[in-house]
């Protein structure tokens, strides 16, 4: 088996969705080491420390000890990082497939479009994340899921900025994407008022009529 067969993973695990449109379906998570970014807010831990390999046989038996699950979400860190390893894995699973992503690697993203049922991309806000000049990657990623259910979660916090509420309501409006706004958290707190979050989101609908406001649910079940 080669290299590029081998994926590290940071966990594997069953819980309940607690972001956008699907938020209370049980998932089965797997969690990929590494990502291209760094965002501000970041909580996961997803670092190549502490990690277990798997080849593509490997991680479908481990896979296969659980049931009952909506469907797979790929998360991270990015897992299109990955892409070698899942152009091999699934097409395998035979399962529903939700792919979690920040949305800046188009031409990854095409290499296994074939095999992602929902798309769940992050639209990055300079102002939430310190990450600059994210909109033209998401603008190219965005085209690229035509034909796929695709929706966008924006993290944002008191910062935010009415030009950038401008720029998502655009992508959102030009692509099609249902844009679901997530209060930036601390523990399970919002880390803005509900009366600031609900004036956030009237100032999304001002531009766009597909938006939705929905907080991290799991952090207040107390889930992983």
């Amino acid at each position: 088996m080669t290299d590029e067969c081998k994926v590290k993973i940071k966990e594997i695990f069953t819980s309940v969705q607690g972001e956008g449109p699907y938020v209370g379906y049980k998932q089965l998570f797997i969690r990929f080491c590494n990502c291209n970014l760094k965002c501000n807010y970041c909580d996961t831990d997803f670092k190549d420390d502490n990690y277990e390999e798997f080849d593509t046989e490997r991680l479908l038996e481990r896979i296969n000890r659980y049931s009952n699950y909506h469907s797979i979400s790929l998360t991270g860190g990015e897992p299109l990082l990955s892409v070698d390893f899942l152009k091999t894995f699934l097409p395998r699973t035979g399962k529903k497939i939700y792919l979690e992503t920040n949305a800046t690697l188009a031409d990854k993203f095409r290499e296994v479009k074939p095999f992602i049922d929902i798309v769940s991309a992050d639209i990055k806000l300079e102002s939430a994340t310190g990450i600059k000049d994210s909109y033209k990657f998401h603008d190219k990623f965005f085209a690229n899921c035509k034909g796929v259910e695709t929706f966008a979660k924006i993290v944002f916090n008191k910062n935010i900025k009415d030009e950038e509420i401008e720029i998502c309501c655009d992508l959102g409006s030009r692509h099609g994407v249902e844009l679901i706004l997530q209060p930036e958290m601390q523990n399970d707190l919002m880390i803005v008022t509900p009366e600031f979050a609900e004036e956030i989101l009237d100032k999304f609908l001002q531009h766009y009529s597909n938006v939705r406001l929905i907080p991290q649910v799991h952090k207040f079940l107390n889930l992983k």
